[in-house]
């Protein structure tokens, strides 16, 4: 029997010739990763296995954004702990304010994964890297610390779902809309402990942005991983941020799937998922009129560039409605400097809305951002669970950036047609 892509990138990382769904291997990932909530309990894990030094500090990768720059004393101890170990291990990957991003924007940005690789990192969203052609998961602390002390992480081989996609993506429709599309056919947990292998014609229209998006959220459908074949456009993305050199995997012919799903893209449109569930999803012909209070831009979900210019192109020569708060976060400084120097963060204030630091901030209820009781926020986040966003009352609808930046306008929950057709 052949194998997937999944199955052939843990294979050479268990130095195996073969692998097949459900069997137990030990791997040797390429990097490992952790954020300043998941890092000190992994940290302090690492102590009691009474190791001396990581495996190898270049393959590990540490990054401040959960509760960054500190917002209270308990965040400022989780940052100290990690910058401590950071300087005792001489680990050159740790990235703290003024030079951190959100951690699965920063990595590609910063050339750290590319095909090929197998990454480990204690955060669920770590299955971002899967768009590079990569296998790469979330894992608990303790898995991250015996990680940093012997190299290895040992994984029971996902079988593997394939989603066929045909076809060109409409206007105003974006790899969030995708995912949530997909998550809404199969439910939070209809990929469960599977890996979810994108294929077809239509991912030829996709851009980088839109696979990072849809592989982040691989994870609201239950999945192990999401992965993306490796094409010109994975490749030119890889050189032009300095990674190393890919190890192209595509699947056998033969290999097996336990279900195959089809997207057309030019059937989905622009996708709000309800509270409180990702796979809540509505279109705008199921959606009435829904008032809100607020609405986030940014996240390791939506909080690129690309992200960015879509959300300033509704709100250029807009203003935020009065009764809603906008928060918009580049992902990384890097992001925050290009937006700056193509006018977008201008775009963004003139508008009335606020630009923050990097930061994952209030996607995950953090700061920057809190919803007290009662209040409904479009958010492109990639959870919309019960008190996720702030009080347990409160309410958080996922979207695209443009989806957001219309509701931003008008107050309530709007597609953009409506608001670039000045149909408000």
């Amino acid at each position: 029997m052949g194998m997937t892509m999944t199955q052939k990138i843990l294979a050479a990382h268990a130095g195996m010739q073969a692998v097949q769904a459900g069997q137990l291997l030990l791997i040797e990932p390429d990097r490992i990763l952790g954020n300043d909530i998941t890092s000190p309990v992994a940290i302090r894990a690492f102590a009691r296995l009474g190791k001396e030094h990581v495996f190898d500090r270049d393959k590990i990768t540490l990054v401040m954004d959960h509760f960054v720059p500190n917002k209270d004393i308990k965040a400022a101890e989780q940052c100290r702990c990690c910058r401590e170990f950071s300087r005792e291990q001489g680990i050159p990957h740790f990235y703290d304010a003024g030079r951190m991003g959100i951690e699965h924007v920063l990595l590609p940005e910063q050339g750290l994964v590319t095909a090929g690789d197998a990454v480990i990192g204690a955060d669920s969203h770590t299955c971002t890297y899967g768009a590079l052609g990569a296998f790469s998961t979330g894992v608990g602390s303790t898995d991250m610390a015996c990680g940093m002390a012997t190299g290895k992480a040992w994984f029971k081989v996902p079988p593997a779902i394939r989603v066929n996609l045909t076809g060109t993506k409409r206007r105003f429709v974006s790899g969030k809309d995708i995912i949530l599309h997909l998550i809404g056919k199969i439910g939070v947990d209809g990929a469960r402990y599977c890996s979810l292998e994108f294929t077809g014609d239509g991912i030829a229209s996709l851009s980088m942005s839109d696979r990072f998006c849809i592989c982040n959220m691989a994870i609201e459908a239950g999945a192990k991983n999401g992965i993306f074949p490796v094409d010109a456009q994975t490749l030119e993305y890889l050189k032009a941020h300095g990674a190393k050199e890919p190890v192209v995997y595509a699947p056998d012919k033969d290999a097996e799937y336990i279900r195959e799903i089809e997207i057309n893209l030019p059937d989905v449109t622009p996708t709000v998922a309800f509270p409180h569930l990702p796979e809540n999803t509505r279109t705008f012909d199921e959606i009435g009129e829904i008032p809100i209070d607020q609405v986030v831009i940014g996240s390791c979900t939506n909080g690129r560039l690309e992200d960015l210019r879509a959300a300033a192109e509704i709100l250029k020569g807009r203003k935020c409605a009065e009764n809603v708060r906008v928060i918009v976060i580049p992902a990384t400084q890097q992001i925050y400097l290009n937006a700056m120097e193509e006018g977008l963060l201008r775009i963004f204030i003139e508008s009335g809305a606020v630009v923050s630091t990097p930061t994952c901030g209030p996607c995950l209820g953090g700061y920057m951002g809190i919803l007290a009781k009662g209040e409904r926020a479009v958010a492109t986040t990639n959870r919309n669970f019960v008190g996720r966003m702030g009080h347990p009352e409160s309410e958080v609808y996922l979207a695209n950036p443009a989806v957001a930046a219309a509701s931003a306008v008008t107050g309530r929950i709007t597609s953009p047609e409506e608001v670039m057709n000045d149909e408000i």
